[in-house]
């Protein structure tokens, strides 16, 4: 959906090819914000349904917007340099919104990059505390018409040839500092006294992470569970929700993490959450109501909160429903969007 960029008053540059986070986040938000205020992405690679400007029109795009100024909302250092190099160099009307979800000290360049920005946005409260300036808190949002409970989840598992029993799951990139080592060794643990139960790890290994992936697969193989500790394919975003559905359990065991979307993607599912206590997690989890917090590597922890829920079915039916109420009354992406919305109007009332 290709827009014309003398009509836009906020661009949302995403310059990354491949599928994160941050590009998840774009192809969701873009087209709900686009109800409400006048708004496009650009980069290299976007759905078609997305409204979107071409990148090399920003090059050719009038100084200035149907507003005076146009917003310019970053998530990436490269995309903070984009348009710092626009409005200095190509000497483009833009106001410079950041987004941070990082959970750590910045490096020099990303401080002096975040200084020369407009305004910031931090994705959860212990993001801002990491940013050394004011900011505005902006909880991510999810979709909760495509992230919903399913119709017959029996019939879905047998769609993706998924066994019937109790199933957890673990989705993301694969390596260390997502700890998806830890979650094999923790179902390792859980899945040998409980026979019908399984396992999903889905996601992608890269380049060095490869070796990894393959020291997990045999981890689970060498414990006789490779039939039931299944590992699945990194899936298109249109598809992900199809594969929280099937869960009873969702497990977010990270290291580290910047906002971490997962959690809330399978509660909106109404699939209850085991996640460690790093990014935004614990803003998110309810501990004891929509799931349970552990510290990050531990195993016995992760595989005793896994347990103790799959062995109480009454007790994760209740976090089941509360996981899906808490997402309802907390994180509608219809929120997020009009919040977002809501700093691109004070900024161009601004000039």
């Amino acid at each position: 959906m290709t827009a014309d960029p003398a009509a836009i008053d906020v661009i949302a540059p995403n310059f990354k090819r491949r599928l994160s986070g941050v590009t998840a986040t774009v192809v969701r938000l873009v087209p709900l914000q686009a109800r409400d205020i006048a708004i496009a992405a650009t980069g290299p690679v976007l759905p078609p349904d997305v409204p979107q400007i071409r990148l090399r029109d920003l090059l050719t795009m009038p100084r200035r917007g149907p507003s005076g100024a146009r917003v310019w909302h970053a998530r990436r250092n490269v995309e903070m340099l984009g348009g710092l190099a626009l409005k200095h160099l190509l000497r483009k009307r833009l106001k410079l919104l950041f987004t941070s979800a990082s959970q750590r000290h910045h490096t020099w360049l990303t401080r002096a990059l975040i200084a020369r920005m407009d305004a910031v946005v931090a994705t959860s409260r212990k993001t801002a505390a990491y940013l050394q300036r004011d900011a505005t808190v902006i909880l991510h949002g999810i979709d909760t018409d495509t992230f919903r409970p399913p119709d017959d989840k029996a019939r879905l598992r047998a769609e993706l040839d998924l066994p019937p029993g109790p199933l957890v799951g673990c989705y993301g990139r694969v390596r260390a500092q997502k700890g998806t080592d830890v979650f094999v060794d923790a179902m390792i643990e859980v899945l040998k006294s409980r026979p019908d139960a399984g396992a999903i790890v889905m996601g992608r290994a890269t380049g060095k992470h490869r070796d990894f992936e393959r020291a997990l697969r045999d981890r689970a193989a060498e414990a006789g569970l490779e039939g039931r500790l299944l590992f699945r394919p990194e899936v298109a975003t249109h598809d992900i929700a199809r594969w929280y559905q099937v869960l009873d359990l969702f497990v977010a065991p990270q290291r580290w993490e910047g906002f971490g979307l997962t959690p809330i993607e399978a509660m909106a599912c109404g699939v209850p959450v085991v996640a460690t206590t790093v990014g935004a997690f614990e803003e998110l989890v309810m501990a004891g109501e929509t799931g349970h917090l552990v510290p990050p590597g531990d195993v016995s922890a992760m595989a005793d909160a896994v347990a103790g829920l799959l062995d109480d079915p009454a007790r994760l039916a209740r976090q089941s429903d509360a996981a899906r109420r808490h997402m309802l009354e907390n994180f509608r992406i219809e929120d997020e969007a009009a919040a977002l919305n809501a700093v691109y109007r004070a900024l161009l009332n601004a000039t």
